[in-house]
């Protein structure tokens, strides 16, 4: 269970305990541990932290309940304890436990790192460097009968503050002008400013040891006191319990399902659209990698969504492999052969292919456009983008959806309350933090790729996350425990997680109360760990086959009209959708997608190497209207023009067997810029490439084909340009990854 707990000490495997054990006490191995508890957890690491050393059970329990004794701290306390256990944070019998040493050293109150508490030293730590006498005149002012030395009498002052009657009558003695500047020090920060000479309030808490001087000018609130003043608390305000994630809405789960069905939909529709836009090849690379700001603003014109949004669907294409850059000399991204791949899966299969890939990935797009450490710019698929808590983050919050009832959305900030309560930033909380600001950019991805709609966890998204119900039997969660590692008869793996860091103390009543389960969520109500690879296949699969009966089925048809447009009803089949996307511009997109016939998206058709009697078939075949006369004129008449230019490399040439046309084009001004001069009465020559002259000449009205060195019209193709195979990137993950069954019987066994 330490093992798997801490994977770091397995990395490498230790030899022997002993080498475990000093493994386990490292600085680095225990800010992990720490930074992985959950905030009870903390709090009861810090509360040991400022007892004494070794601490007593019923003693942390009145640090954590206070006077009062709270039923709900008392009775989380022993889970608390169990996890600080069970990861090897504490050690020994109930009677005397004690914080490991680099632990305790870096929650310990001190000047330069304050604890969480709010408190300061002790009365013995504050009294360290005064002077005997000194020690002996605040004694006698406490009430206090003198002793023989400075050590004696620094007990007895403790003694005092720490017996809760006599230190009543004491404080009863105080006016409240002086108990006022207690209390403004009772919570922390425990140090204060006085002047050389401290006004009468503060002359007396000073001359009766209830502020000590640490500094010349400075004073501190003994920690003894403080807790008095507390009633005894560690802190100002325990938490035992999680705040429980409510729903703020509720639907009906068929309305939750189409909603993310329509918006899954929407997500493939626009992947494909992004890479279309790319398809001959897209933006350049940056020298430092990347994408320019232009061509991601450009990008998110193409695509009708705002920049952020642009970006998640380019990271998205991205980490399922289905974008990359080329590796030319002039680098630019493109497609890669598996986005054709991908286009010929079912629609089902290929949102599946998106969401693994969105779910596992550690590159995130929210910080584009931020900046790095350095001050430098976060640019789309460029370096710096990697947060290993990326994946962790989304499969817990989903997983909070996933307990809620179906079709039930919580709150943002319901969430992030629970998400800050596993997992509390040690130090100052900021509203910036990267796990808060990850959780929120999970939700809102979420329900762009159709996870979730409306707010609430789909069916296809419960199985893709692998939740009770949905994609495995409820109930077979994932052991976590030593029965998961497969340990020997002797029970060599709860051995090793009962291992003491700094001495071999026999495990007290403590191990005996209940652990967490699960890897970093401590409470019992938390789901699995995320799935392994192949697990996740088998939840990708069962997600897609619950989403494929909600998507829309591909038609084999369109509606023609006499305004030279299309009309797709609904979604097309791919052959018939890319004959389309040739012949035809995209006008607009919605539940319908309307398609506009002009000459430009003709003569493409025809580049392409589509006749014209090609064409009138194609559309007879898949118009469930007839093919209105405009649109047969249209197509004869570019294709009675296509062709009769014919432009090939000389630098390059105009050849035309009507010398008319070609007196025209030189009497054109627009033709210019292409210097174009006359050979022959049927050839022109041009000082400007093929490419240059076919745009230059189609700008102008015409219709010129390429030709190549045989004379035979080249045919263009709309997917040429594709990368090289490219593998998609690899997740960098947060420290070492949990060891697997085998890794840790192994250990265990040596």
């Amino acid at each position: 269970m330490l093992l798997r707990a801490r994977p770091d000490l397995i990395t490498p495997v230790p030899t022997d305990l002993t080498q475990l054990a000093t493994r386990a006490g490292t600085r680095a191995s225990v800010v992990r541990a720490l930074e992985r508890l959950d905030r009870f957890a903390l709090q009861t690491a810090e509360a040991l932290a400022v007892a004494a050393d070794p601490a007593a059970y019923g003693g942390l329990l009145r640090l954590m309940a206070g006077d009062a004794e709270d039923a709900a701290v008392a009775g989380a306390l022993p889970r608390a304890l169990g996890t600080l256990r069970e990861q090897a944070l504490v050690w020994g019998p109930d009677d005397r436990l004690r914080l490991v040493r680099t632990a305790r050293e870096l929650l310990t109150p001190s000047p330069q790192h304050p604890s969480p508490t709010g408190l300061g030293p002790t009365v013995r730590e504050a009294a360290a460097g005064m002077s005997p006498g000194r020690v002996q005149e605040i004694v006698g002012a406490a009430g206090l009968p003198s002793t023989h030395d400075a050590v004696s009498a620094v007990s007895s002052l403790a003694a005092l503050f720490t017996d809760r009657r006599r230190m009543a009558a004491l404080l009863a003695e105080v006016p409240e002008e002086s108990l006022e500047v207690l209390r403004r020090l009772v919570w922390g920060p425990p140090y204060g400013q006085v002047t050389a000479d401290p006004a009468p309030r503060l002359r007396l808490l000073l001359d009766r040891g209830l502020l000590l001087p640490t500094a010349p000018g400075t004073v501190v609130l003994p920690r003894e006191v403080a807790l008095h003043l507390r009633g005894g608390l560690a802190h100002r305000a325990t938490e035992p319990l999680p705040p429980s994630v409510a729903a703020a809405a509720s639907h009906r789960p068929r309305v939750v399902d189409a909603a993310a069905a329509g918006q899954a939909y929407t997500a493939l529709a626009t992947v494909e659209d992004l890479l279309k836009e790319w398809d001959a090849g897209g933006p350049a690379v940056l020298r430092a990698g990347g994408l320019s700001v232009r061509d991601l603003k450009r990008t998110a014109v193409a695509l009708d969504v705002p920049e952020p949004v642009a970006a998640f669907w380019i990271e998205l294409a991205h980490a399922a492999g289905l974008l990359a850059s080329d590796g030319e000399a002039d680098e630019r991204y493109a497609a890669t052969p598996a986005y054709d791949e991908w286009l010929e899966q079912s629609a089902a299969r290929r949102w599946a292919r998106l969401a693994e890939s969105w779910l596992t990935a550690t590159r995130t797009a929210g910080l584009i456009g931020g900046r790095d450490a350095k001050d430098r710019a976060l640019s789309a698929l460029g370096p710096g983008l990697d947060r290993s808590a990326a994946p962790e983050v989304r499969h817990r919050v989903l997983t909070l959806l996933a307990a809620l009832p179906e079709g039930a959305s919580p709150s943002a900030e319901g969430v992030l309350a629970r998400l800050r309560w596993e997992r509390p930033l040690r130090g100052p909380q900021r509203e910036d933090e990267l796990r808060g600001r990850l959780a929120r950019w999970a939700l809102q991805e979420a329900e762009l790729l159709g996870v979730t709609g409306r707010g609430a966890l789909s069916a296809h998204g419960r199985a893709l996350l692998g939740a009770p119900g949905a994609g495995r039997p409820a109930g077979e969660g994932r052991a976590t425990g030593p029965s998961a590692t497969g340990p020997s008869a002797d029970g060599s793996a709860a051995a090793v997680a009962a291992v003491p860091v700094e001495a071999a103390v026999p495990a007290g009543p403590g191990d005996k109360l209940p652990v967490r389960h699960g890897h970093g969520h401590p409470h019992p109500a938390v789901a699995p760990e995320p799935l392994s690879a192949a697990e996740q296949a088998l939840a990708s699969a069962a997600a897609a086959g619950l989403l494929a009966p909600l998507l829309p089925e591909p038609l084999d048809h369109v509606l023609l009209q006499a305004d030279l447009t299309a009309v797709a009803p609904g979604p097309l089949e791919r052959p018939l959708a890319a004959v389309l996307d040739v012949l035809a511009d995209v006008e607009s997109k919605g539940g319908a997608t309307v398609y506009r016939f002009t000459p430009g998206s003709v003569r493409r058709a025809l580049d392409a190497g589509r006749s014209a009697s090609d064409l009138h078939a194609f559309l007879a075949a898949h118009s469930r209207t007839p093919v209105p006369q405009p649109l047969a004129y249209l197509i004869d008449d570019v294709a009675r023009r296509h062709g009769q230019l014919r432009v090939g490399a000389a630098s390059a040439y105009v050849r035309c067997d009507d010398d008319a046309q070609l007196n025209e084009i030189l009497a054109d001004k627009r033709a210019a810029a292409l210097r174009l001069r006359r050979l022959a009465p049927t050839v022109l020559a041009a000082q400007a490439d093929p490419g240059a002259l076919l745009e230059g000449l189609r700008a102008m009205g015409f219709a010129p084909a390429a030709e190549s060195a045989q004379g035979d019209v080249v045919i263009t193709r709309a997917d040429a340009h594709r990368t090289p195979p490219r593998t998609a990137p690899e997740p960098v993950p947060e420290g070492p990854p949990t060891p697997d069954a085998t890794l840790l019987a192994a250990a265990i066994r040596a």
